[in-house]
């Protein structure tokens, strides 16, 4: 079996089983202050081709204005409804439209926005060879990431200097022996992570 097939295949029967859930989430985001379900803002993807990641929207409207990173749970702009689906992931399931879309794969290196791609040196812009995913190892290592960046006395300087070259070491090491049995095992790890049962 392909990646590509693996994924819509996977991406699918999730789907199916949070439907109820995502329909759910879009209500009580419409019910506690109305505009917009999604959030939509430009990544780059697979080889440095820009496309539209999708969220279920977690912060007040004109939120990004205001800087792109989130600034720890306590950030004024998080919703009480977004802190709520972003400790347990439920913001990302939009994301499942990025697979099927075949912009995103279900595991893979984060998607990250232009301004800090362009920071990237050669080395590190090899990362744009894989296509992007919603989880990865990087991502349960730093699953808690705005907790950190929220006690950090510069956030944006820990994150370029600190967390994104260290996401991007770990990245690397994983491409260089990626494979569906990978894939399989980043998915088991992320729903033992999100449901509290693995810690690291």
């Amino acid at each position: 079996m392909t990646k590509r097939i693996f994924d819509i295949v996977v991406t699918v029967l999730i789907g199916l089983v949070l439907l109820p859930i995502a329909l759910l989430v879009s209500c009580l985001i419409l019910l506690e202050c109305g505009g917009g379900v999604f959030f939509k803002q430009e990544r780059v993807g697979q080889y440095g081709k820009p496309f539209y990641l999708w969220k279920f929207r977690t912060m007040k409207k004109d939120a990004e204005s205001k800087g792109q990173l989130t600034i720890g749970m306590k950030d004024e702009r998080i919703t009480k409804l977004g802190r709520f689906l972003r400790t347990y992931k439920l913001d990302e399931i939009p994301q499942l439209i990025n697979v099927l879309a075949g912009q995103m794969s279900l595991v893979g290196p984060r998607p990250e926005v232009k301004k800090y791609v362009d920071l990237y040196n050669d080395e590190q812009r090899k990362i744009l060879d894989a296509k992007p995913g919603i989880t990865d190892y990087a991502s349960l290592e730093y699953f808690k990431e705005n907790e950190i960046l929220g006690n950090a006395d510069d956030p944006e300087k820990a994150y370029i200097e600190e967390i994104m070259p260290h996401k991007l070491r770990i990245n690397q090491k994983f491409l260089r022996s990626s494979g569906l049995w990978q894939d399989i095992n980043v998915l088991y790890l992320t729903a033992l992570r999100i449901l509290g049962l693995y810690k690291r």
